[in-house]
């Protein structure tokens, strides 16, 4: 069965990351997220009959969506939880779709939130999965910075990437970040120079190739083809979806450099019947510059290796020849827990309804999302377009 075009975002809304809470809970802005998304579709609350959400980080609940629904006082014929880290929010634009054409429901909310204090996650920190607490964070492979910096520095013994090349993901999207007035980190512009003279936090990479976590969040809602015809804005339709899973840690994964972003890719563009020429912008997860490196790479934008140089030869701002992560990517618009994922679909939406504003992508009529989870161990790739 095929999903393209059976189903269409319709409205977003999204909260400009912050650095401090501020008295914030993760259902409070769920809450704040959820009423201008709705109103930005030209909905009322009773037309939501479906919920996908993901559980903040920072409360770790058991029965989440059922807490959601509680708080935001739906009353849906379908709702789930989608837990595959940063690939949650991509995941949850191709299960709306599958849930719609079903006949499970008519209209999908997804919606995420979260809230960051480093004084709590410091008090407790997520839980390992058992094969990595017994056998990689014995050794110092805690957390995701070393997995990445392993992924980066593979890449570099096998075809030559240079810090350079990395750096410049970085520059490209803080220049689209300057662009976004709700990115955290979009009133700086930075050099190569500026990102290679950061602190090295997990060798090779700096702390300007990393992403910053902080408090926001996101949601927009997926509806049938036939309704999306009567919607406000311009409806953004899925015409692919695919995913990919083999692995949890980096130290189980069958090779370093290959990621799973193939496979869910491939399947996303067939489904599409689309070529990767047609592509106008990407909007891949970037927790870290070898993340958007790897995945340009194995999402066939370019040759296996060729990542680096082909960053080096392309301009990834927002009016380059590949615009790349158009709202400054996490790297530049912040990492809100759960909801980072949720901003690069967004974005995708953004740019396909013409709402990009000064960094609007000219003439945008099919996009490619990522999402990422773990450490390049759950993947899911969505083509977004115009028409169905």
């Amino acid at each position: 069965m095929s999903l393209r075009g059976k189903a269409a975002i319709t409205g977003y809304a999204e909260m400009a990351p912050q650095k401090k809470p501020e008295g914030k809970t993760s259902l409070g802005i769920m809450a704040e997220m959820a009423r201008e998304a709705i109103a930005d579709a030209g909905l009322e609350k009773s037309e939501i009959d479906g919920l996908l959400t993901a559980c903040s980080l920072s409360d770790f609940s058991m029965l989440w969506p059922s807490a959601v629904v509680e708080y935001l006082h739906l009353k849906p014929r379908y709702f789930d939880q989608v837990e595959l880290g940063g690939a949650s929010s991509a995941g949850m634009v191709w299960r709306a779709a599958a849930a719609i054409e079903a006949g499970m429901c008519n209209t999908v909310l997804c919606v995420v939130g979260d809230t960051w204090d480093s004084r709590l996650f410091m008090a407790k920190p997520p839980p390992f999965p058992a094969t990595e607490a017994e056998f990689d964070a014995p050794y110092g492979m805690v957390g995701a910075n070393p997995g990445y910096a392993l992924i980066a520095q593979r890449h570099m013994h096998e075809f030559g990437t240079t810090p350079e090349q990395l750096a410049k993901v970085a520059v490209d999207q803080r220049t689209n970040g300057c662009a976004n007035p709700q990115a955290l980190f979009g009133d700086k512009r930075i050099t190569i120079d500026d990102v290679l003279s950061s602190r090295m936090i997990a060798e090779p990479l700096h702390l300007l190739e990393i992403v910053s976590p902080a408090t926001g969040g996101g949601a927009f809602i997926v509806t049938s083809a036939d309704r999306a015809r009567h919607s406000p804005n311009r409806p953004v339709y899925l015409l692919g979806a695919g995913e990919a899973g083999e692995h949890s840690s980096i130290t189980r994964a069958p090779n370093m450099t290959h990621s799973l972003v193939k496979p869910a890719a491939d399947h996303a563009f067939a489904m599409a019947g689309v070529s990767r020429e047609q592509i106008d912008f990407i909007q891949p997860y970037d927790c870290y510059t070898i993340t958007v490196l790897v995945t340009i790479e194995d999402a066939g934008f370019c040759a296996k290796g060729a990542g680096g140089r082909f960053i080096e030869e392309h301009d990834l701002t927002w009016s380059g020849d590949f615009p790349c992560n158009t709202h400054g990517g996490q790297l530049s618009f912040g990492q809100p827990g759960m909801a980072g994922g949720m901003s690069h679909v967004i974005e995708g939406v953004r740019q396909l309804m013409g709402r990009g504003g000064e960094r609007q992508v000219d003439g945008a009529t099919i996009g490619y999302v990522n999402g990422n989870g773990g450490i390049m161990a759950e993947q899911c790739g969505l083509i977004l377009g115009v028409e169905a």
